[in-house]
């Protein structure tokens, strides 16, 4: 449990910074050294006097020593750099979420290739990491297909257009409410839609607060933004359209998919990650009785999810 403002949050893999010594530090994933101190907190940041000692953060490998495989050196060049991310204390940095997001993109990646997308949409961008990588791997593509990213939180929109420029790439970058503005517009036209949502569990009243905040905090068993985020997904999503969402087992996952599968959409997890708390599920969507390269059927879904840590953590039968 870890003490923020007024109440407790059983944060799971959702962790801003990850506390080493006291001082914030980041977690990266592959053969990178892991810990180094969170941009959120420059060096001689008068809040944090004890950082003026720490080395520049860099993303290297842990020993020169340690040879890289070429699939890693695939994996890095196919993903934004760290090093060009932007940062702002009120954006949440890019985390084991985030990682596990884009990997479900890369395992996808020639997939989403033959897909084809010519609209693609982040809704959340936070640092802008997520919609950077995806341009970057589906760069082969061209100029025929257009981004889109929005945020509630319009430091996060304008950190996003750092990162996308720092990384020579351009999105249409939008502060709103997931998508408010944009599905009336944009409706049955996006090819394809990756949101890393606010899942953590919290008391409702800290869902859509200003700053940081947002980023995490997902209401009553986490659902609360999700719930909010597939209607407007499904208006969005074209007939091909294919959504890919980041879950926690407090979410209970299952119950998601059942309930989509209500709306006619088919589903299957991409990756599945555990942490020291909870289990990360990158799901995909697509609306049934249309081909998606990486699914074996329509209810492939099921099999795949540890129903026992479901029940534990969620008071809410599947």
């Amino acid at each position: 449990m870890v003490e923020f403002g007024t109440h407790q949050h059983m944060w799971g893999p959702r962790r801003v910074t990850k506390l080493l010594g006291g001082i914030p530090v980041l977690r990266f994933p592959g053969s990178f050294d892991r810990s180094y101190p969170a941009r959120s907190f420059p060096r001689g940041d008068a809040g944090h006097p004890a950082a003026s000692a720490l080395p520049e953060p860099s993303c290297r490998p842990v020993s020169s020593d340690v040879p890289i495989s070429e699939a890693l050196l695939m994996k890095v060049s196919r993903t934004a750099q760290i090093g060009l991310v932007s940062c702002h204390p009120e954006v949440y940095e890019p985390c084991d979420d985030s990682f596990a997001l884009v990997d479900a993109l890369l395992a996808d990646r020639e997939h989403l290739i033959e897909h084809r997308p010519r609209l693609c949409m982040e809704l959340g961008c936070g640092s802008g990491y997520v919609i950077s990588s995806l341009a970057i791997m589906l760069g082969e593509l061209g100029c025929g297909v257009n981004y889109f990213a929005t945020d509630i939180n319009p430091d996060a929109a304008q950190v996003t257009r750092e990162t996308l420029e720092a990384h020579g790439l351009h999105a249409e970058v939008i502060s709103t409410d997931i998508a408010s503005g944009l599905q009336k517009r944009l409706a049955g036209m996006i090819d394809v839609v990756v949101v890393n949502p606010p899942y953590v569990p919290t008391p409702e009243e800290e869902v859509g607060c200003k700053g940081i905040t947002a980023s995490w905090a997902g209401g009553e068993n986490g659902r609360t933004v999700i719930d909010r985020i597939f209607p407007v997904a499904d208006e969005l999503l074209s007939e091909k359209g294919w959504l890919y969402m980041v879950t926690l087992t407090a979410n209970n996952p299952t119950q998601v998919c059942r309930m989509m599968k209500e709306k006619g959409y088919a589903s299957r997890i991409i990756v599945q990650r555990s942490t020291e708390e909870e289990s990360l599920h990158v799901i995909k969507f697509w609306r049934d009785g249309v081909i998606a390269n990486s699914a074996e059927g329509s209810d492939s879904w099921l099999s795949q999810f540890p129903f026992k840590s479901f029940w534990r953590s969620s008071g809410t039968s599947a």
